[in-house]
């Protein structure tokens, strides 16, 4: 259809002669009856036209003006107009109407065949390079728009893998910065368990101290001496000692070397008999002021952990004030009526008795809202580099552990309030003391003893201590010499230290099981991790240094009636 040549000739036979022209060179001539039908050929393609100029009416000629407007950019449609001979000059309007018609060949007639033939194989010509610009136009394009879409792919791939490679850094960024955390979580828990072996060894070798000086004024108190001097000079260096007794068994708690058991405890007198150390801990600046409750508030806990719990608090306290303040520490007693937790859980026994508050508060600077929820979490601190961010966190174990729960009321500007809650237990029953004054019960039991101590001084007061109970007593200076003695005779008891050279407590204990089943034992020690210690011999077998001579008492009888029956 492309490469045809309409033909517009509309008088005598002009039109077939163009059509038998163009058909001896091979060239597709199609012949329209009138304007309109040339035009309606046109917009199906053909490659030209030729037509003769008395054609050229308005009609077409506007027709041909709105086609020629329309075509595209590489189209420049050619016309063959064959003019009759002009004896005169055309008139403006014919020329207007041929200059309209931009790609015109104009032939005169009569018009030589050949002409004529020639002029229409070269509009064909012209047309084809047409139609060839329009290929490689469309070509251009579609390259363009394949260009266009591989960028935009490309674009898309270079996002997704700029988007991946942020991800990979934020993910690696998060990583450096989660192990630094840990590094200097590992760090500093380092630090505290460096600093805890030093402190329990400090606090090891102190106890012994303590040990030897109360067992030996103890023996002076009980001695026959009638200078009521001496005895007072000896119960105010007791009362010293007792005081130092409970700052290493602190120093311990914090070490994590000791045994912690649950007691039975009345709160109140266990803030009281630290109320000394938490105003040296917080400082003169703070006031500490007590509110106890009147009646008793007996709770199952760890008397070590408690009292660090209610430290930790104080100290926190203590540094959210740095210039002064007033700390309160407030117990209160609620009844099973009115503890909501009672209620929510009645069938657990736990709350059946009602619960003991204890409130820490001060009026320090406050902790803000965002902050409230983490202050539990380990190792979040508010205090830059100048805390560890485990002590609360221990308060929270501790509690839990205890059966209790804690909470946290702060506001900025206003100060803190830290309220641990624990459930009450029944009071213990009243009954009557084994009495040691007389002696009679020891005395009465002629039991024999053997000491196993590595340090001297303790082993001698331990001993006499024992004499003066009214016991038989055999002595070993370490877990070797102690291992000779049981081979010799087995006594009615072995009091053994832990931390012994070469063969420690634990190990001597092990070997007395093998050779005597029924043996009691009764460890004697102020440093160690006991967890091990208890699962052999059980808690009820500890003595916890430094202990006095009537503790000592109670205990070995103790044991003894557990294990054996008494002598006659």
């Amino acid at each position: 259809m492309e490469n045809r040549i309409l033909v517009l000739a509309p008088f005598g036979r002009d039109a077939r002669v163009i059509r038998e022209v163009l058909g001896a060179r091979q060239v597709i001539a199609h012949i329209c009856e009138d304007g309109d039908a040339l035009i309606g050929e046109i917009y199906k393609d053909s490659a030209a036209t030729i037509l003769t100029e008395e054609a050229l009416g308005d009609g077409i000629l506007d027709a041909l003006r709105e086609m020629l407007a329309a075509q595209p950019p590489w189209s420049d449609y050619p016309f063959v107009v064959l003019a009759a001979r002009q004896t005169v000059h055309r008139t403006d309007r014919a020329r207007s109407a041929l200059q309209e018609l931009s790609n015109l060949v104009l032939l005169e007639r009569p018009v030589n065949p050949d002409t004529l033939a020639s002029a229409a194989e070269s509009a064909l010509r012209a047309r084809q390079r047409q139609y060839l610009t329009r290929k490689h136009l469309a070509e251009l394009e579609a390259s363009k728009l394949s260009v266009e879409q591989l960028n935009n792919k490309l674009e898309t791939r270079i996002a997704e893998r700029t988007e991946d490679l942020a991800s990979a850094n934020d993910r690696l960024m998060r990583e450096i910065l989660e192990r630094e955390r840990v590094e200097s979580a590992r760090v500093q828990n380092q630090k505290m368990e460096a600093l805890g072996r030093l402190t329990g060894g400090i606090a090891h070798d102190f106890n012994n101290l303590l040990h030897a000086v109360n067992l030996n004024l103890q023996l002076i108190e009980r001695s026959t001496v009638n200078e009521d001097r001496i005895r007072h000079y000896a119960r105010r260096a007791k009362e010293a000692v007792d005081r130092g007794s409970r700052l290493t068994g602190q120093l311990l708690s914090f070490a994590r070397t000791q045994s912690l058991v649950p007691k039975l405890h009345d709160v109140n007198d266990l803030i009281r008999n630290m109320a000394e150390l938490i105003s040296i801990s917080v400082g003169a600046h703070v006031k500490l002021s007590l509110a106890l409750c009147t009646e008793p508030a007996y709770v199952i806990v760890d008397a070590a952990q408690m009292e660090m719990a209610i430290l930790n608090l104080s100290v926190n306290s203590r540094d959210a004030m740095p210039q002064g303040g007033m700390l309160e520490i407030h117990t209160e007693i609620v009844s099973a009526d009115a503890d909501a937790d009672a209620k929510a859980g009645a069938d657990d026994p736990g709350y059946s008795l009602g619960s003991i508050s204890v409130a820490v508060r001060d009026t320090g600077e406050g902790i803000a809202d965002n902050l409230l929820g983490k202050v539990f979490d380990p190792f979040f601190t508010t205090k830059q580099h100048a805390g560890t961010g485990l002590g609360l966190s221990q308060v929270y174990g501790f509690t839990r552990q205890s059966g209790g729960s804690v909470e946290v009321q702060s506001e900025v500007g206003a100060g803190t309030t830290v309220k641990l809650r624990f459930p009450l237990s029944p009071a213990p029953k009243d009954a009557a003391e084994v009495s040691l004054g007389g002696q009679n019960a020891a005395i009465a039991w002629q039991a024999e003893i053997l000491v196993v101590e590595d340090d001297p001084a303790v082993r001698r007061s331990m001993v006499e201590c024992l004499q003066v109970l009214g016991f038989h007593v055999r002595q070993a200076a370490d877990g070797a010499a102690g291992l000779s003695e049981l081979k010799k005779a087995k006594p009615d008891l072995l009091l053994v230290d832990y931390l012994m050279p070469r063969m420690n407590g634990a190990e001597l204990i092990a070997h007395a099981r093998a050779m005597y089943s029924d043996l009691p034992i009764l460890m004697a020690t102020g440093y160690a991790d006991m967890n091990a210690v208890e699962r052999l011999i059980g808690p009820h077998s500890v003595l916890a240094k430094p202990f006095d001579l009537d503790t000592m008492g109670k205990a070995v009888l103790a044991e003894l009636r557990r294990n054996v029956s008494p002598l006659p």
